[in-house]
Order: C-alpha cells, then structure tokens, then sequence
C-alpha cells in the first residue's frame, strides 16, 4: 500500500511539475514592459535566493567544498548555465512576442534533437524505429520551414540549446536544486551586474513598473524553483518511463494556450509539420514502452534461477528508460 501511495504522489508532483512548465506563458506576459533579458537577469538573482533558502532548510551543503575542488566540474556547470541562460532568454521572448506555437514545438522536438546528438557527439546506436522517428522529425523542420518561408529558428535554437543542455547536465551528474545553485551561482554576479548596470541607466523596470511589478519580477525565483522541488519530488517515486511521458504534457499545454488562448495562426503547413513530428514521438513512446518491457521481462527470466536458490531478486522497475527521457533541470 506504502509503495502505491508513493507512486501516486509521484504521479502528482510529475503532473504538477509539468503542468507548471507548461502553463508559464501566462506569466511571461503579466511581466511586460521588461524586456527578455531583464527577466532573465531576475531569474538567476532570485533563483539563487529561493534555491538557497531551499538548500540551508535542507542541509545540503556538503557538495559546495567538494565541487569547489573540481576545476573541469566548474567548467561544465559554466557551460550549462551559458546554455540555458540562452534557452530561458529566447523562451520568454518567444513568449512575449506572439511565438508561443513555435516555442512548444521546440520541446516537442527536443527528444528528437537529444537523440540525434547522442549518435553524432556519443557515437550511440539507434534501433530501427529510432531512426524512422529522427527522419520524420527532420521531414517536419523540411515541412515547416517550407510553410515559414524560413527555418522554424525559435523551436531550432531552443530544442538545440536544450539538449545541449541535457548532454552537459549528464557529464555534471548533480541533483535538481544543487545543479540550479551552482548554475546561478554562476551567473548571479553577471545578472546582478546587468540589472545594477540598467538602474543607473534609467532603464530599470524594477521600481519603475510600481511594487506590484516588483514582486512580480522577484516571484521569478519561485517560478523556477517551485517546479523543479516537485520533479525532484516525482523523480525518486515513479520510473524514469512514466517521466518520459509525463514530458510531453508541457508542450502539449504550451501548444493549447498558443492556439486557444494567444489565437496565433495555425495554416496548413504549420499543422502538417506538427503532425509529422507527434508521429515521431509516438514512434519514440511506443518503441521505448515496447523495450522497456522486453527489458524487463527478460531481467525476470535471467532472475528466476536466483530467486529458486533463495539469493534477492531485483527486476529493475523503478529504472524503467521513458523516451528520450535525461535528467535535466527543466524550466522554460
């Protein structure tokens, strides 16, 4: 009963910490007249606030020496945080200039973009159907570009940075909420330095904008930390398959808000391009689902001779692969 009461709670927090992601276009707007930039400079200083709060409450400080001595570690978490700081910049601009569509179809690709990359950069081998979804997700982009008149840019650079972001945060191998403070640690004297740099200029909307928009503007902190407490939450109570799936339910809601709440445009080839990529990602859950339960029932065969001669058994459930599923700070 303990275990399915986990699970279930799981399930909450991987549905609430999606759901979060995917319904941020409603915030990014409610913060104008800041620019792109400006919030993002908030982002980092605030995040680094509230993670920090978080980390002292919990104790977790023990991994501040010790990546302190890891010179090449500092260097790939700069990495990581160069990288996404793109991804969250271009992400709220999209947002806050009328391409919320196109952003979603940028995490709806991304599995597919993460996949290519582990063959080019990692040398890994793809099964068949793997390689029929990457080609018809390149057939969208061809489709849409096509429709565009031009590359979909905004969904490229955003599906691109984000899985550069994965393969680094892979090499890193640090927890959510460890990961996010030394990423903003990182890049909080910078952003600091930008918004200190904008006050005295007269362009800051921090004070400007009233003590609403202020607010506002520092809630950014919990806007990021929030979501990602709950997926490390969802993280360690479900099977890394059940994320795989529960992924696809922020571009599912980014999607819907752009169509129905945003009313942008959707012609023809934009639907055929998006079509062809949920064909994809249908080909990627199906073929991940079906492997994952190979997996599975041949660690129950390979099992049952131990488990007659009375040595512990171990399936492997709860190391169930999703699609194209890594462990990532998420976050548009």
């Amino acid at each position: 009963m303990k275990g399915k009461n986990e699970q279930r709670a799981g399930l909450l927090y991987g549905m609430g910490a999606y759901g979060m992601w995917g319904l941020v276009p409603l915030f990014w707007p409610l913060l104008k007249p800041s620019g792109a930039v400006e919030i993002l400079a908030h982002r980092m200083v605030w995040s680094l606030g509230v993670v920090g709060i978080a980390l002292l409450l919990l104790r977790r400080w023990a991994w501040v020496r010790e990546l302190a001595g890891q010179p090449r570690k500092l260097g790939l978490i700069a990495i990581a945080a160069t990288v996404i700081s793109v991804n969250w910049c271009l992400y709220i601009w999209a947002v806050n200039n009328g391409h919320v569509v196109e952003a979603s179809l940028g995490y709806f690709i991304n599995p597919l973009v993460t996949i290519a990359m582990g063959v080019l950069l990692l040398g890994e081998r793809l099964r068949p159907v793997q390689w029929a979804a990457v080609a018809t997700g390149f057939a969208a982009v061809l489709v849409l570009a096509i429709g565009y008149g031009q590359p979909p840019w905004v969904s490229l650079v955003l599906a691109f940075s984000f899985a550069t972001y994965g393969l680094v945060k892979k090499k890193v191998n640090m927890g959510g909420l460890e990961s996010l403070a030394a990423e903003t640690a990182v890049l909080f004297l910078p952003a600091l330095g930008f918004l200190l740099w904008l006050g005295a200029s007269g362009h800051a909307t921090f004070l400007a904008g009233g003590a609403g928009h202020g607010v506002l503007l520092a809630s950014t902190g919990l806007v990021t930390a929030v979501p990602l407490v709950c997926f490390g939450a969802a993280a360690i109570r479900v099977p890394l398959s059940v994320l795989g799936l529960l992924q696809y339910l922020a571009p599912v809601f980014q999607f819907g808000l752009g169509i129905l709440y945003f009313h942008e445009a959707m012609p023809p080839e934009r639907w055929a391009g998006f079509a062809l990529v949920w064909v994809a990602l249908m080909m990627l859950t199906w073929d991940a689902l079906r492997t994952a339960r190979r997996t599975r029932a041949e660690a129950l065969r390979l099992a049952a001779p131990a488990a007659e001669a009375g040595a512990p058994v171990c399936t492997g459930s709860a190391s169930e692969t999703g699609p194209a599923t890594t462990e990532r700070t998420p976050a548009p």
